[in-house]
């Protein structure tokens, strides 16, 4: 009878553990990255039985995205367990109380194996809130067979990169000088983010919620911007171009020098390019006496403040920020990692020789104003900013205007 009795018993403590489902954790994410994310995906719920980690694939536009994360946190119970995150999505999320911070999860130890403006990207208010995961910056382009055959070296200011552009189109060597993006949409907030860095200027200081808009620096970023049409270095169209179509006209052989993103590297460098093998990278040129901005852009994960799972949810974070994951994913897609190592890893660059490089250009960041109001400033800042570039405004009265119209919304 005892005998029974204590089978019985093992029965009902063993049974159950035997059949317990894995915990289920979700995250939202764009149709064309999920499908790059199902190796790891795969890879993640064979090693950690206990947890299913699924996919909810999302529209491929990531403002698309983010109404929909933000549609469902505002409807007080989101579906989704982790957020996978631009990296201007972190302030307007933290603040409104949708994420868990994450620094008391994660080690000082940790977090140096990361790139330092990744970090800082994905903190608010002294917490982090966004593991990275892959990470990108704004850089220069340039045709280094067309500046070695006439003996210059690559630009480090905006002066040298002007006189470089003049001469070489009066030689007849290229159409264009220099080309960046000028339409009124978030690149063009990113790009501006580089020129206020290398003048020495701010947008918005987070801790005070200063406005340097109408600071001279900024006039003076507008000013070059404006002159590079002036003179004919960039095209006037140039005010309505995307990443895009500045990169088509690069990839054609069009132009000497571009500001764009690491992408551009893949596609530039494909067999069927006009400038194969003939162009390179270095951060963004400045001023002299100021230093080299790299516009931060990347995506990483947080926890959603309503999970039922944080701590299965933080398992998947580790994993995908792990150094073996990072590598498996930056060599299936050309991605940037988020881990430094990485860059000089000999997988990686023996596949991608131009990422030593690459690290150089990072390790400039420049991070867009890390407030809740995020989205609003960077509209002011596109409309007056393209007004002034259109010639609709002269560049003084377009920033004073955006300076004016930012400090109103940061009181409200």
């Amino acid at each position: 009878m005892i005998l029974g009795c204590s089978v019985l018993v093992l029965s009902l403590i063993i049974l159950p553990a035997l059949t317990q489902q894995a915990t289920t954790v979700t995250v939202l994410i764009q149709a064309l990255e999920a499908a790059q994310w199902q190796p790891l995906v795969t890879e993640f719920n064979q090693t950690h039985p206990q947890i299913k980690l699924q996919i909810i694939e999302g529209p491929n536009a990531t403002n698309q995205v983010e109404d929909l994360y933000t549609s469902s946190f505002l409807l007080g119970q989101s579906p989704y367990d982790l957020v996978y995150m631009d990296i201007v999505w972190v302030p307007k999320f933290a603040a409104a109380g949708w994420l868990l911070p994450l620094s008391d999860r994660l080690t000082t130890t940790e977090l140096k194996e990361f790139l330092a403006g990744d970090v800082n990207g994905g903190t608010f208010q002294g917490q982090l809130y966004r593991m990275p995961f892959r990470s990108d910056a704004g850089m220069l382009y340039y045709r280094q067979d067309l500046l070695s055959a006439n003996n210059y070296q690559p630009p480090r200011t905006f002066e040298e990169l002007m006189a470089i552009s003049q001469d070489l189109q009066e030689k007849g060597v290229s159409q264009w000088g220099y080309l960046w993006q000028g339409k009124q949409y978030e690149g063009l907030s990113a790009m501006f983010v580089e020129i206020l860095q290398g003048f020495g200027g701010f947008w918005i200081e987070p801790d005070t919620l200063e406005v340097g808009l109408d600071q001279p620096e900024a006039i003076r970023g507008v000013e070059f911007l404006r002159s590079t049409v002036a003179k004919n270095i960039s095209p006037a169209g140039v005010t309505t171009y995307a990443e895009e179509e500045t990169r088509r006209l690069f990839q054609e052989g069009k132009a000497i020098f571009l500001r764009n993103w690491p992408y551009v590297v893949g596609l530039a460098s494909a067999e069927d390019s006009p400038i194969q093998g003939k162009f390179a990278i270095k951060p963004m040129v400045h001023a002299p006496g100021y230093p080299s901005g790299a516009c931060q852009g990347g995506w990483g994960l947080g926890i959603a403040a309503n999970t039922q799972h944080p701590d299965a949810a933080l398992e998947v974070i580790k994993f995908f920020a792990s150094e073996d994951s990072q590598r498996e994913f930056v060599l299936a897609t050309g991605y940037v990692p988020s881990r430094r190592s990485l860059f000089n890893d000999p997988k990686i660059v023996a596949k991608y020789p131009h990422y030593p490089e690459l690290l150089k250009v990072v390790e400039s960041s420049a991070l867009r104003p890390p407030i809740a109001q995020y989205a609003q400033a960077s509209d002011i800042l596109q409309r007056y900013l393209s007004a002034a570039l259109t010639n609709k405004m002269n560049p003084t009265e377009a920033m004073q205007a955006a300076a004016k119209e930012t400090r109103r919304l940061l009181i409200n």
